[in-house]
């Protein structure tokens, strides 16, 4: 699946922006993400299934448990389509800090 189709669904862009801050179990992503989706356990299964196969999510066994964590592989396939565009926004980017550095001496 390409990764830009990956990120398209809106449930495995929040299981990744909750696995950015911390491992997570299988239960407390189901507990989270499809409370707030109002989605089961097993939908979220396979929305994990999903980011493991395209190398966004990783897992381990803790136990019974299953253990989750943000792979970076699939938003590295990403910045790497991204670079060539950088240089539109990078400008920009380096004239606000030199603005925000320029206000700080104020």
């Amino acid at each position: 699946m390409h990764p830009f189709t990956v990120l398209s669904d809106p449930v495995r862009r929040r299981i990744i922006e909750h696995l950015s801050g911390q491992e997570l179990s299988s239960g407390e992503v189901v507990a989270s993400v499809g409370k707030e989706f109002g989605i089961s356990q097993s939908a979220i299964s396979q929305q994990l299934k999903i980011l493991r196969d395209n190398k966004f999510a990783k897992v381990r066994a803790d136990g019974t448990r299953r253990i989750y964590s943000l792979q970076p592989t699939g938003l590295e396939d990403i910045d790497q389509w991204l670079a060539p565009f950088r240089r539109f926004w990078e400008p920009k980017f380096e004239a606000l800090a030199k603005e925000v550095e320029r206000g700080k001496k104020s």
